[in-house]
C-alpha cells in the first residue's frame, strides 16, 4: 500500500528507459510465443470468414452435449455449439439443401420445436473474403493516417515508434487468440481496431509530454534526452494507469462474468480482444514505444553531444543503456 500511495503521489520515478533491455527481452519473448501460436494453431476463423451454416433455435431444457450429439447423429462434422440468450446457435460446415432439411427436421422433432422456429442461415466463404479484404484495407488506411498525423504533429521517429508498438500489440493479441482457440468474428476485428485507437491514444499522451520536456534541451542542458524522456514518462504514468484501469474493469466484467455466469457467449469475441489489447497497449506505450524513441533520438548528433558533455563532467551518468536514468527514492 505504501508503494502504491507513493506512486500515485508522484514520489517515485520509475526507470523505464534505463531498463530497455528488460522490456525488449520481454516483448521479444511474447512475440515469439504469439507467432508460434499463429504458426502452430492458426486463428479459429468464424463462419463469417470461412463459410458454413448456422442453426438457431430455442430448446431451454437441452444441454450442450445433447445438442452436439444431435448434430453428430445427423452426420455433421465438428459442430460448434454456443448459447444465444435462452436459445442455441450451432455452426456447421456448409450443408447441401438435402442435409440441411434433414438436420432441421431432426431438431424440430427431437427437441419439440416447431420447424418454422429452427432458423437456418447459409454463409458463403466469398462473403468472409470480402470482410477480410475490407478489414486489411481499413487497417492499412489506419496505419497510414497514424504515420501522417504523428509525423506532422510530432516527428517521423515518434511515428515509427508508435507504429512498432501498434504492430507489437496486434501480434500479441492475435497470438493469444491462436493459443486460446477463441473464434475470430467481425466483432473481433472491431475489437482489434478499437485497441489500436486506444494504444495510439496512450502513446500520443506520452509523446506529447516528451516533446514538451525535450524541447528545452540545449547545449547547456543538465539532462540527456534519455533522462528527460524518462521524467516525462513518469509524469504521465498515473494518467496512463488510471485510464487503463477504468477502461479494463468493465471489459473484464464482460469477459469473465458475462461469458461464464451469464452465458453472453457472443460478447467474448469482442471482450477478449479489448481486454488483452488494453493491457498490452498500456505496456507497449510505456515500455516499447518510449524506449525505442529514445534509442532513435540518442543517435542524433545534438543529443550525443549533450550526453558526451555530461558524461565528461560526471553529470550525465546513465545517459544511455541500463544506466540511463537514476531512480529517485522520493
Amino acid at each position: 500500500m505504501g508503494l502504491a500511495r507513493r506512486l500515485y503521489r508522484g514520489e517515485i520515478n520509475v526507470d523505464f528507459v534505463g531498463r530497455w533491455k528488460l522490456w525488449y527481452s520481454l516483448s521479444g519473448f511474447l512475440l515469439i510465443i504469439s507467432l508460434a501460436g499463429l504458426l502452430i494453431n492458426g486463428l479459429n476463423l468464424g463462419v463469417e470468414f470461412r463459410g458454413g451454416t448456422v442453426f438457431s433455435f430455442k430448446a431451454p431444457t437441452a444441454t450442450i452435449e445433447q445438442v452436439r450429439e444431435e448434430f453428430l447423429a445427423e452426420g455433421v462434422h465438428q459442430p460448434i455449439v454456443q448459447t444465444a440468450g435462452d436459445g442455441w446457435r450451432v455452426t456447421t460446415e456448409t450443408l447441401q439443401e438435402g442435409a440441411l432439411n434433414q438436420v432441421q427436421g431432426a431438431l424440430a422433432k427431437d427437441f419439440n420445436v416447431p420447424a418454422g422456429q429452427v432458423s437456418v442461415q447459409s454463409i458463403g466463404a466469398s462473403w468472409g473474403g470480402e470482410v477480410s479484404q475490407k478489414a486489411w484495407i481499413g487497417l492499412g488506411v489506419f496505419m497510414l493516417a497514424i504515420i501522417l498525423y504523428l509525423s506532422m504533429a510530432f516527428e517521423p521517429k515518434m511515428a515509427l515508434s508508435a507504429i512498432v508498438a501498434l504492430i507489437h500489440d496486434l501480434v500479441i493479441t492475435a497470438g493469444i487468440y491462436a493459443w486460446s482457440g477463441f473464434e475470430v468474428t467481425p466483432a473481433t476485428l472491431l475489437g482489434f481496431l478499437t485497441i489500436l485507437g486506444y494504444s495510439l491514444y496512450d502513446a500520443v499522451v506520452v509523446f506529447d509530454m516528451i516533446k514538451e520536456v525535450t524541447a528545452k534541451l540545449g547545449h547547456t542542458s543538465k539532462q540527456t534526452y534519455s533522462m528527460a524522456a524518462n521524467n516525462a514518462l513518469n509524469h504521465t504514468l498515473i494518467r496512463s494507469l488510471n485510464t487503463s484501469l477504468v477502461a479494463i474493469l468493465p471489459v473484464a466484467a464482460i469477459l469473465f462474468i458475462g461469458t461464464t455466469l451469464l452465458g453472453a457467449g457472443t460478447l467474448k469475441d469482442l471482450s477478449l480482444a479489448l481486454f488483452v489489447g488494453m493491457i498490452v497497449g498500456t505496456y507497449s506505450s510505456l515500455c516499447v514505444a518510449t524506449p525505442l524513441l529514445v534509442t532513435l533520438k540518442e543517435r542524433e548528433p545534438k543529443y550525443q553531444a549533450i550526453a558526451r558533455r555530461l558524461a565528461s563532467t560526471g553529470g550525465g551518468k546513465g545517459s544511455k543503456g541500463s544506466k540511463s536514468t537514476a531512480v529517485a527514492k522520493g
